[in-house]
This record gives C-alpha cells, structure tokens and sequence, in this order.
C-alpha cells in the first residue's frame, strides 16, 4: 500500500499495480502444482527432442502434446532455454520428472510471459474514455479495470498455483479486443488468428469475432437508422481479413499438411473420446444433467423401475476422463452440444449484426459467447471460465 501511495503522486500507479502483481507471483513459485506442470514439462521434451513429424504421434507420456502448433513452436523456443537450467528435463523418457531448476525455469517462464498481458491491460486502459473520471485514485475507471485485470485472483491461481500459460494467452486477445477499440481491425483479426492457433478453446468466441469484424469492418456505412447500407460492403476489405486468417494458417498447419499430418493433428486438438465432462465438473447446464440422470437412477432402482444389472458401474461421478452412457436421461453427443452452445449465442450474434453498439456490444456479445459456451460446451474445463470473466471486466 505504501509503494501504491507513492506511485499515486506521481502518476505511477499502473507500474505499482503490475511490480507489486509480479512479486507475488514469485512468492508463489514455491506452492503447489497440478499436473499441468508435468504435461508442460512433457511438451518442452517432445518439441526438443523429436523432430517435427513426430509431435503430435509421440505418446510415451499421457500427457501427449494437444494444443494447435503454435502453442508447440512456443514450447520449443522454450525449450532451448530450459536446456542451460536442466537438460534432464528435455528428456521424454524422464516421465514425472522434477528438479528445483525445473521448477523455477517454469514458474518464472510464466512470469516473464505475462509481460504481454500486463502490455495488453494498458492497451486496454487506454480505450477507456478518460472524462469519467473520479477525483479518488479507486475511483478512476482505468485503476478499476487494472486491478480487476491485473490482479485477477482466478488467473493468478489458474497460471501460478496450477500452473499453465494463460496470462500470455489471454494478453493476446486482450490486445486484439483493444485494437478493435482503435479502429485497428486488421491488427485485432491478425492477433485473434494468431491466438486461435496457440490455444484453440477461443473457437467459442470467434464467432464475435467475425460477426463484428463483417458487421462493422466489411460494411463501412450505416443507413440513418442504423441498419446496413448494403452498397458500402467493401470486397477488399473481406479479401483482405480472409487473407490474414489464410497466411496465419498456413503458416501454423502448413508444415503438418506437408508431412500429411493433419488428421492427426486434429485428433489431438479435439479429443471427442474424452467424454462430455471433464474430472472435475464444470459447474454448466450438463452437471446438472448428470447429477439429475444420477438422482433418478438411484429412484429407480430403488423402486425397482431398473434392472441393477443394465446399469454401468463406472458413472458420470466417477472423477475419470471418457465417454459414458447416461442412465436413465438420453446421452449427449457432441453435435448435440455444439447444437445446443449455438442455439445459445444465437440471440446475441443476431443483436451484433442488427442493432450494432460499436466495440462495446461486440465485447458484450464476445462474453455472451464465452458464457454459452461454458455452460453447453462439449468437456468444459472449470477454467474455462476466465473466458468470460476477463472480457466482462473490460466491457464496464
């Protein structure tokens, strides 16, 4: 409090926010982790030790590499960082592997990651109109929104407790939503497909993306009313974002079309097999299924409606990661689900295209998306949520 204060009077305040946030980071390298560390450490070795052809087939691990290819090139310029902390961790056969110089390559890999998301929160603070502001420093619009971002506590344990990378992640679509607030359209469209093929779970919100960037970026005219001035639609304008979405994925799954990889490449990037919840719920729309198809279940063979023999013994409650037959409710497939998340956002992409709010209502409608998603999507991770909390901070 008292660096803040100090920082206060000079104008310094962001700075304070970001050193202070950053500090406790490295307070908490020491702390638990989950057993994402181990599947990161797992994908350094794949990508260091393995060629290419090899990546996305390697299975000595569990922990097999199912991110898009962006995210393993990032693991591999990692990779030959970690080698001067500890070779042995770049050893796939060194499965479960952990040293004190593994641990703090990885924490602080993260840490030092972050740097762009402590860049994109001040993007973001920038779009934010500067009238408004309250004599308080707590009560400054642009303060708000940096502790919010900053010091959001889910990310903090999600990325530094846990331990993943989502802070870098989610720095990138922060920044692409600031540009969208600039007028910069093709630099957000760039950045978003960028993201895409780092961590492919922002297919929820794409599309957001390509309604508003259609909507607001390809029409260039209203009539008075608001509605389209048809006539404006700018073909170049199209060609061109198509073009960007096109380069960024050749240049990501090029490689692996060569090699002929790419059914592969998919299989890994969305594992259907996996089952519609993950070990530990999501709390959406299918927990509440599965916990009802179990209550009724347990009705049933206590009245005798169900033949105790006809019902399977591992259940949705069970904590394990695969596919399982509901018992008395009709079981869900994927498709069902993907039907489901776009009968969701349905109501607010149908708003984004006909009564347009600008930057704001595509954030509105970006959140909306990720919310749907959350709640009907297909294995939800709990996570999963940050998707919608981040956005929802800055559309305020």
């Amino acid at each position: 409090m008292a660096a803040l204060t100090i920082a206060t009077g000079t104008g310094n305040w962001f700075s304070a926010l970001a050193l202070g946030v950053t500090l406790l980071k490295c307070l908490l390298i020491p702390t638990y982790h989950s057993t994402d560390f181990e599947v990161h450490r797992n994908w350094l070795a794949i990508t260091h030790s393995l060629p290419i052809s090899q990546w996305y087939y390697e299975a000595t691990s569990e922990w097999t590499l199912d991110y898009p290819p962006f995210f393993a090139w990032f693991e591999y310029i990692l990779s030959h960082v970690a080698k001067y902390f500890d070779q042995e961790m770049l050893n796939v056969h060194n499965l479960n592997y952990s040293s004190s110089r593994t641990l703090l390559f990885q924490r602080f890999s993260v840490i030092f990651m972050d740097v762009l998301f402590v860049y994109a929160v001040r993007e973001c603070c920038k779009c934010i109109d500067g009238k408004k502001v309250g004599k308080e420093l707590t009560e400054k619009p642009k303060f708000i929104l940096s502790v919010l971002l900053l010091w959001n506590f889910g990310l903090l344990i999600v990325d530094h407790i846990h331990f993943q990378y989502n802070g870098f992640l989610f720095g990138l679509m922060l920044l692409s939503i600031a540009r969208l607030f600039q007028k910069r359209h093709m630099e957000g469209a760039f950045l978003f497909a960028v993201l895409l093929h780092f961590k492919h779970i922002y297919l929820y919100v794409a599309p957001a993306y390509g309604v508003y960037l259609l909507r607001s970026y390809c029409f260039t005219a209203n009539k008075p009313d608001g509605s389209i001035r048809w006539k404006s639609f700018s073909f170049v304008r199209v060609i061109s974002l198509g073009l960007v979405v096109f380069l960024v994925s050749a240049l990501s799954l090029g490689p692996f079309l060569a090699l002929n990889q790419l059914p592969q490449v998919f299989s890994r990037l969305f594992p259907f097999k996996r089952g519609l919840c993950h070990a530990y719920w999501a709390p959406n729309f299918w927990a509440l299924y599965n916990a009802l198809d179990k209550v009724l279940s347990v009705i049933g063979l206590k009245l005798k409606f169900l033949d105790p023999n006809n019902i399977p013994k591992a259940s949705m409650t069970s904590g394990l990661v695969q596919q399982f037959q509901h018992t008395v409710l009709p079981s869900v497939t994927p498709l069902a689900t993907l039907i489901c998340t776009l009968i969701a956002i349905l109501p607010s992409i149908f708003c984004l295209w006909f009564k347009p709010q600008g930057p704001r209502g595509f954030l509105r409608c970006l959140t909306l998306c990720a919310l749907s998603s959350f709640m009907f999507g297909w294995h939800v991770h709990e996570k999963a949520i940050l998707l919608a909390i981040l956005p929802m901070r800055t559309s305020h």
